[in-house]
């Protein structure tokens, strides 16, 4: 097909872009040609037929725990001159003789040039009932599904069933998001693994043990038949609004699922029918028919993302529609890039797995080399794909264990730097050190070249080019790098500070502009000097003039908090601790997004007796709080207000609790399973060791949250490997486990020792924890901690278990002085009427509850009501609130 050519702009004049659709690949359309058309020949407007701005469907899982907005680009990118997003407006025609579009309104819009963005609809199976399936697509859908969870188990009684018909990316995204919301999730998949796309038979057999130890159902090899609902009711379980409740799905091998709620995530079918009815050339299985220019049949019309057919392809990945979008930008300015065809490589975390897949994936490659370490027991299963001689790199596959495919995805097709067993992480395998070529990708959602990424640092690149870049978020901001799925992060601070390193620039260390320190440095000069404020140690070690009045700020402030709290450990809001201290911190308590605060009681390794389980039930009633168990085994209570707290902690602490830490950065939790006093398989008294631990570490301050979970076997109930500190029961003894993490870059953590006894297990974690508060930096968890030291986790080793710095006594005496002197801090504050003089909202705030407070019933449970809510008077809402700008 032939690539039509766009005849320069008029001298005067502007042309006219129409885009039709308000999607991801609309956005980075939007975002590229206002980058590079510096003249402003273009006029730009965005016709979207959703209601939002544009957002980040990527995300849509985190989207139904209303975790985050989703909305793509800062505040006020659509504000921009030349560029106009109107929302609701659904195109019915194209004229592309006249040049226009029209919309559902019967408005005309011209156009110089026309880009279709109109992405995807969720496919649906040829099966009875499908039309009145939920699908997992947009955000009005997550959305619906956020509502139908609580008051479908309002209306049942119970918790409602899920069958998400769909074993792929979305299809586990919503089981997982499902099951998160209260529902019993079952995953229907046609292949004979999960994710039989993207990974092979062992790496979806891997996946599979990981997605079904979260209590959800798998059935597979097997299609749906028929869904089956009964009439119209009150509660939306239907599709398309239907009202009708879904009760069963019939399956291929004639089994039939009981069934609540059906979702489909089977697939995507691009949204053509604009392009059909214009005339466009579609592909035979659907998409608009684009050459390597994004240029469709029909001379100025364009089209880039989901709707695009290139090479008989429809992709539903963000990496290629960001590519096709600045392809298409670079045409109409003259240019003539190309679009190299897909990337289909995926880091994605799925249901709380780990999961990546690359290149040849597959092994399809002649006589090539498949390296592979699989442990089905964890749920761990490692590939390598290279060629014959075992030294170019094809392709890759991770599941549970993801981390080896940041270093390795820029290396794709290229020679690897040491055998391929060197890149298998679960197998104990160490990747050299090795640098990037130039043309090498490193962050491949946007296609930024490590030699683009040097040019920008040592300001030879773009972002001015005034001067070199030494901040990772301006490294991020100029380049693009890292700012869509994140993965590439560690890549990119890593080349950062070795080009800096090279270029004879110094990589600051500081803590901030008041302290040349860095953390680490800064705790041992303090507890070398025995310092005991912060007044002693800002004028010791501060500069500048903020530092010289004794002011610090945000970032100082607590740090030096932290620290003082885990070398003396006394009550952290006295002697003028208190101002240094975060709001949670200030509180002792955990502030919500309303202003109100969570109370969590300590619950050692989840074991609590009736008595006090009827205490916490008293307190939740008496004043009207929210519960909610949590990850770690404890009992959160929220929506106390501030003056209340001392009340609540009163009758907690009367009845033999204390308080849970969960504001702090300090030891949160130990998970345990009930091991041997009640499992058939336990080996190990793992109950008793979790309230061991819990009561040793209870109150230990450091640079980030600290968890610890005790499996009492190898089945791994407590998921003891994905916490700080995993302990996990043998018939020899225990084996330890650091370094895992949570969050935003997950990590599983790794064996330091194994078989130990009781006593030395304690040992070690004492030296552990220790060393950890005394040379990690600010807000580092312990994954990133022992990824920077020298030498990793060998060194973690050598200085815990062989002591080979000579610090092991001195690291124990420093734990045993933080156990001899533990005070629970809200014992503390209650025998002491100033202390309590914190916990007034205001100085002269009354006793009494506010009155125009209200609560709002939502699944039960009580919560404050917005200030709309309170004005319109109670009301029973569906679920959590999605944040997302409306346009």
């Amino acid at each position: 097909m032939a690539i039509h050519p766009v005849s320069s702009p008029p001298p005067e004049g502007t042309r006219r872009i129409v885009v039709v659709g308000g999607g991801p690949a609309a956005h980075r359309f939007v975002d590229a040609l206002g980058a590079r058309d510096g003249a402003g020949s273009f006029e730009i407007t965005v016709l979207s037929e959703e209601e939002w701005f544009p957002y980040d469907r990527v995300a849509l899982s985190s989207a139904l725990a209303g975790e985050k907005d989703l909305t793509l680009g800062a505040p006020g990118f659509w504000d921009r001159p030349g560029v106009l997003l109107r929302s609701g407006q659904r195109v019915t025609a194209v004229d592309p003789g006249g040049r226009r579009v029209r919309t559902a309104a019967g408005e005309t819009v011209p156009y110089d040039e026309l880009v279709l963005a109109t992405g995807s609809d969720a496919a649906r199976p040829p099966v009875p009932g499908a039309d009145l399936c939920r699908v997992y697509r947009t955000l009005d859908d997550v959305r619906q599904l956020a509502a139908d969870v609580p008051r479908l188990a309002a209306e049942l009684g119970r918790r409602p069933r899920a069958v998400v018909v769909g074993g792929g990316l979305l299809g586990l995204e919503a089981a997982g998001g499902l099951q998160k919301l209260g529902a019993d999730s079952a995953v229907v998949h046609s292949g004979k693994w999960l994710m039989s796309a993207q990974l092979d038979e062992g790496a979806g057999q891997a996946l599979g043990r990981l997605i079904e130890a979260q209590d959800i159902t798998l059935h597979l090899g097997v299609r749906p038949s028929a869904f089956h609902f009964d009439g119209p009711s009150d509660g939306p379980s239907g599709g398309k609004g239907t009202g009708a409740r879904a009760t069963g799905v019939d399956l291929t091998d004639g089994s039939r699922l009981d069934a609540d709620l059906v979702v489909l995530a089977i697939g995507i079918t691009a949204r053509d029918e604009l392009a059909r009815d214009t005339g466009l050339a579609v592909g035979p299985r659907g998409g608009v028919v684009i050459d390597a220019g994004c240029a469709t049949s029909a001379p100025h019309i364009w089209a880039i993302g989901e709707v695009a057919n290139f090479d008989g392809q429809c992709v539903g990945l963000v990496a290629p529609a960001n590519t096709m979008a600045e392809v298409c930008v670079d045409r109409l300015l003259g240019g003539s890039a190309t679009f190299p065809g897909f990337d289909t490589a995926t880091k994605l975390k799925l249901s709380g797995v780990d999961v990546a897949s690359f290149g040849d994936a597959f092994g399809a490659t002649e006589h090539c080399l498949e390296i592979v370490y699989a442990d089905p027991a964890r749920g761990l299963y490692q590939k390598i794909v290279t060629t014959r001689d075992a030294r170019t790199l094809l392709g890759g596959i991770f599941v549970g264990d993801a981390g080896p495919y940041t270093t390795l995805r820029p290396f794709l097709g290229r020679e690897l730097a040491a055998e391929p067993g060197a890149y298998l992480s679960a197998a104990g395998g160490e990747a050299p050190e090795t640098d990037l070529p130039d043309d090498a990708i490193l962050c491949s959602c946007n296609n930024v070249a490590v030699g683009g990424i040097r040019d920008t640092i040592h300001a030879a690149g773009s972002c001015e080019g005034e001067a070199p870049v030494q901040d990772l978020a301006a490294l991020k901001d100029c380049t693009r790098a890292g700012t869509q799925c994140g993965s590439c992060v560690p890549m990119l601070k890593k080349l950062l500070e070795t080009e800096l390193t090279r270029s004879g620039i110094a990589v600051s260390k500081a803590l901030c502009e008041h302290f040349p320190m860095s953390r680490p440095e800064l705790f041992e000069a303090v507890r070398v000097l025995e310092l005991s404020s912060f007044e002693d140690i800002l004028a010791r070690f501060g500069t500048g003039e903020v530092a010289t009045a004794g002011r610090g700020c945000d970032i100082c402030k607590p740090v030096v908090a932290s620290i003082l709290a885990s070398q003396r450990n006394e009550y952290v809001l006295d002697a003028g601790r208190g101002a240094l201290q975060d709001t949670n911190d200030r509180a002792l308590a955990n502030m919500q997004k309303n202003g109100t605060y969570s109370v969590v009681p300590r619950i050692p390794g989840g074991e609590i007796t009736p008595e006090k389980l009827a205490v916490i039930a008293a307190v939740a009633q008496k004043y009207s709080l929210y519960t909610k168990i949590t990850g770690g085994q404890r009992i959160d209570l929220f929506g106390a207000r501030l003056e209340q707290l001392p009340e609540i902690w009163k009758e907690l602490v009367d009845a033999g609790m204390e308080s849970g830490q969960a504001y702090g950065k300090s030891l949160r939790t130990v998970k345990s399973c009930v091991g041997s006093t009640w499992c058939r398989y336990g080996v190990q008294d793992s109950v008793g060791m979790a309230v061991q631990l819990e009561l040793r570490y209870r109150g230990l301050r450091s640079p980030h949250k600290l968890k610890v979970g005790v499996s009492g076997c190898a089945r791994e109930c407590a998921e003891a490997r994905g916490k700080d500190v995993g302990v996990i029961a043998t018939a020899d003894g225990w084996n330890l486990y650091v370094g895992g993490n949570g969050g935003a870059t997950p990590a599983h953590a790794q064996l330091l020792a194994k078989d130990l006894d009781d006593e030395t297990l304690v040992r070690y974690i004492d030296r552990y924890f220790m060393y950890y508060i005394r040379t990690a930096d600010r807000l580092q968890r312990t994954a990133r901690w022992q990824e920077e030291l020298d030498g990793g986790l060998d060194h973690v080793r050598d200085v815990i278990v062989n002591d080979s710095l000579g610090i092991a006594a001195d690291l124990e005496a420093a734990m045993a002085r933080h156990v001899d002197s533990y005070e629970d801090e809200w014992a503390a504050t209650l025998k002491d009427p100033e202390r309590l003089r914190r916990f007034r909202s205001f100085v002269n705030a009354p006793d009494e509850a506010d009155p125009t407070i209200v609560s709002v019933l939502e699944r039960g449970q009580p919560r404050p009501a917005t200030a709309e809510e309170s004005a319109a008077g109670p009301v029973h809402l569906s679920g959590p609130v999605i944040p997302v700008r409306k346009a």
